[in-house]
């Protein structure tokens, strides 16, 4: 066997999503931050158009961050559906993180490859991302709110119409015990077929 398969199946068995408020104030390092995107480079990428994009947001800029992401769900919230607690951790959780990544699809300006494979190669280099995060003991999530599929985000994060923000990945060192987790057996998902 080329690779120890054990180690790699407790890791992926041992990614878990932990979120900003479960983070400590420990500084996450820009070289493991480096190391995080090395490895979300090497997902599959169909026709090799590797459509990642990355914005690292540490220090000073988590604050533009949350700034953008609460007054665009107070201006974007009829008044009878505002939830203040959906605001507080807009608001808070670029706050609470060492290091959150906007992760972009930047999408191929000749149409090659179908946005829909783009948007998949996007989301295998998610999953490296969070698997080097439980190498290094780093916590790691994956948000998605209303605002990163709007103009107003590319704005922001001055990306081009046809590209996409498809998450903002927050990183910080937990501080809480590694959460536990389950899956259904292959039997309840898979379809096995021979004839």
């Amino acid at each position: 066997m080329k690779y120890n398969l054990s180690e790699i199946t407790d890791l992926i068995k041992d990614r878990r999503t932990i979120y900003p408020e479960q983070f400590s104030e420990r500084k996450v390092q820009r070289d493991q931050i480096e190391r995080i995107l090395n490895n979300a480079i090497w997902a599959p990428t169909h026709g090799n158009t590797q459509p990642w994009r990355f914005q690292v947001f540490m220090e000073k800029s988590r604050e533009s961050l949350s700034d953008f992401l609460s007054n665009w769900y107070v201006n974007n919230t009829p008044e009878d559906q505002f939830n203040p607690k959906k605001f507080q951790k807009l608001q808070t959780r670029p706050l609470l993180s060492s290091v959150v990544i906007a992760v972009i699809m930047e999408r191929d300006p000749n149409g090659r490859i179908m946005e829909l494979e783009e948007i998949e190669a996007v989301a295998c280099a998610v999953q490296n991302m969070h698997l080097t995060c439980t190498a290094y003991g780093l916590g790691g999530f994956w948000s998605t709110p209303k605002a990163i599929y709007t103009s107003e985000m590319n704005q922001f994060l001055e990306i081009g119409e046809q590209d996409k923000c498809l998450g903002l990945f927050y990183v910080g060192y937990p501080a809480i015990e590694w959460p536990k987790a389950h899956r259904k057996p292959i039997e309840y998902v898979t379809r096995w077929r021979q004839d």
